[in-house]
């Protein structure tokens, strides 16, 4: 080899390997504040079941259901838990198949917000959670987080606007969300700041949405509460945990709420 291309192929290398290490020094980039929780670790679950992590405590969370009681929980328009519909089974809150239950709200009332919980259906079940909840509609109480076995439940064929993490009949999720077979437990969170709304699963944000926008009025004319007043606006109100019959399990249900 030439002393001149010598010389030359020794400075390309050692331009590359700087370059290498300047990479490998930088930052990595911030998440993204689209929410309010760029901390998604913070809602992620390192500890047991219905039980917070000291990380989980310093940002604000706490829990909304213990594990082993229904406090903080009563019936929809009920002064006190439903007398059927619901039990609490080996650390869950679980639905009580066929008996006419009824759904389940929080005590506390919340306005701006970070909900995240675990979940699982049973083959062809069907439940939710429905955020923005009045208990002066009870048609339509409030929006829903659809949770549902997409391969076999009748509604869930009906199309996207019917899976899991719609916004129930107003707008679809993500073709590609990471949706867990049911029968296995999966991660859900909800993001409410001011007027933005955002559903998760499974570690990745599978519907965005402004309260009011022109999408969520389209969708909510095209809906079946296209005749309920108020139905989609924001409010401050409890969390439903809804009942439809079917098998399905909660657990490490927890909030912190946003300023």
């Amino acid at each position: 080899m030439p002393p001149r291309a010598f010389f030359f192929l020794l400075a390309f290398t050692a331009c590359v390997s700087a370059v290498r290490a300047a990479e490998s020094a930088a930052p990595s980039p911030a998440p993204t504040a689209a929410s309010p929780a760029a901390s998604v670790a913070s809602a992620a679950s390192a500890a047991p079941a219905n039980e917070l992590t000291a990380a989980e405590k310093a940002d604000g969370w706490v829990l909304l259901f213990d594990g082993k009681t229904f406090a903080g929980w009563r019936g929809y328009r009920q002064q006190k838990p439903p007398a059927s519909g619901w039990e609490v089974k080996d650390g869950t809150l679980k639905t009580m198949p066929k008996v006419r239950g009824t759904e389940l709200i929080t005590e506390k009332k919340f306005t701006d917000f970070e909900l995240a919980w675990e979940w699982r259906v049973a083959e062809g079940g069907n439940n939710g959670i429905k955020y923005f909840v009045t208990e002066d509609r009870p048609g339509a109480p409030g929006p829903e987080y659809q949770m549902i076995d997409d391969a076999r439940h009748s509604d869930a064929k009906r199309g996207p606007l019917y899976q899991t993490g719609a916004f129930y009949d107003v707008l679809p999720p993500a073709a590609d969300k990471p949706l867990k077979p049911a029968g296995e437990w999966n991660t859900s969170r909800l993001i409410v700041k001011g007027n933005h709304v955002e559903h998760w699963l499974n570690g990745k944000i599978i519907l965005a949405y402004e309260v009011g926008s022109p999408e969520v009025k389209a969708g909510l004319a095209r809906s079946k509460f296209k005749d309920q007043p108020g139905f989609g606006e924001k409010i401050t109100g409890p969390i439903m945990l809804t009942y439809h019959d079917d098998e399905c399990w909660f657990r490490s249900i927890k909030i912190r709420e946003l300023q």
